[in-house]
């Protein structure tokens, strides 16, 4: 055990652990933490400010920086943790979101109705 402890802490004062310290593959992460990190806050709060777009939106987004995480070399694993944790935060707000307005059919019926309406009225009326 004292090897263990002793490896670790070698590991933490090399020179290379300092050099990934003061690098945006660890400083990038981190901050970013704040986006999952507030997401799972709110899931105490109330689903009716759930803002169904930005939800969608930011699903999204960890999507494709999961992917990004996992292909850029050197793989950044702290990056891909914080995509993993934000996106199974937001798929819970988002099934909230859907869930509190009453079901994924009407969902998707009230948008199709509002996406008809907002495309009918930039239409220029012939008169």
């Amino acid at each position: 055990m004292a090897s263990w402890a002793s490896n670790f802490a070698q590991k933490l004062g090399s020179k290379e652990f300092r050099s990934y310290l003061m690098s945006t593959h660890f400083w990038g992460p981190v901050a970013n933490w704040g986006i999952p990190l507030s997401a799972i806050a709110d899931f105490s709060s109330s689903p009716e400010k759930i803002s169904g777009k930005m939800t969608t939106a930011l699903t999204m987004y960890s999507l494709l920086f999961m992917r990004f995480a996992w292909m850029v070399s050197p793989r950044n694993y702290l990056l891909f943790a914080c995509h993993v944790t934000n996106e199974a935060a937001q798929l819970v707000q988002l099934y909230r979101y859907v869930d509190y307005n009453g079901g994924l059919t009407k969902v998707l019926k009230d948008n199709a109705a509002n996406f008809k309406a907002s495309s009918n009225a930039s239409k220029p009326s012939s008169q």
